[in-house]
């Protein structure tokens, strides 16, 4: 430290050495320029650190770019899935049966029970890895639903989420529900944007499909869209992960079973709907 004369202690051995005025006014000086070039690069690092260390952020769904969606499934696999389409066939559970009855089938439904199958099928998520999920269909329809979603998985072409009805129980009141699962048997009266009709859904029957509901919404002719978070997605010029348009893969991959897609109706258009009979 420097005494009263201008002069630096070495306190280790107790030596003074002689420091002039002018070399303490240039270290001095070399200290506040180092300090004011240090400035910018902790100013950068503070506003990294406030945006989140840097990283690039995917964008809000309905934005004009390609990168992946913000919400991505919350239900990943547990491991990585091999880069093979899987699909399977199954009588449904004692289990899923039991869970299944008085909430997503009960009596009076138009088919019954029994003649429901359980798929086991791999697709790809949002996160582009592979995931695994369970679909419910009338078992007369169970073999071609597979070939088309082998279709979907060979063109990578991304699912949210993929979960039966049962287990996420669908509010198609609420228009901020957020869910955007890809399902098909449901029990339910038809549901347009406009709410609860009178007849019943090609679900009902299981032989219809949403896919991603969010990216696809129902929309009518007017443009009206019920669920707030699909209502970017009414803009069908936009091409992001999920959607849905004419004549690509995932029409195709149904057309090829003889399915019909909700995106070619007249008037209102059911974007993520996909059926055995058009309606």
């Amino acid at each position: 430290m420097a005494d009263g004369q201008g002069r630096s202690r070495d306190e280790g051995r107790g030596a003074v050495l002689p420091v002039s005025a002018g070399t303490i006014r240039g270290l001095v000086a070399a200290c506040a320029l180092g300090l004011i070039a240090l400035l910018p690069a902790c100013g950068r690092a503070a506003a990294d650190r406030a945006a989140g260390g840097g990283l690039p952020e995917a964008s809000p769904r309905g934005s004009g770019s390609e990168t992946m969606p913000a919400r991505v499934s919350p239900y990943p696999s547990p491991t990585p899935l091999p880069a093979r389409f899987k699909g399977t066939v199954s009588d449904l559970p004692a289990d899923l049966e039991a869970e299944m009855r008085g909430t997503t089938w009960h009596p009076g439904c138009p088919v019954p029970i029994g003649q429901l199958r359980l798929l086991t099928l791999r697709y790809w998520g949002f996160d582009r890895q592979v995931h695994e999920g369970l679909m419910v269909v009338n078992g007369s329809v169970a073999g071609g639903v597979v070939s088309a979603f082998r279709q979907l998985f060979d063109a990578r072409f991304r699912i949210n989420q993929m979960h039966l009805a049962v287990k996420y129980r669908p509010n198609h009141d609420d228009p901020n529900d957020d869910r955007d699962y890809t399902a098909s048997f449901n029990c339910r009266p038809v549901v347009t944007a406009r709410g609860p009709g009178t007849t019943w859904s090609q679900h009902a029957y299981g032989l219809a499909i949403d896919i991603n509901p969010i990216e696809n919404p129902y929309v009518t002719a007017d443009g009206y869209v019920r669920n707030n978070n699909a209502k970017p997605f009414r803009d069908r010029s936009l091409h992001k992960p999920g959607m849905i348009h004419p004549g690509d893969a995932v029409v195709q991959a149904f057309a090829s079973i003889g399915w019909h897609w909700g995106g070619y109706w007249s008037g209102d258009k059911d974007y993520m709907h996909f059926s055995l009979t058009g309606r």
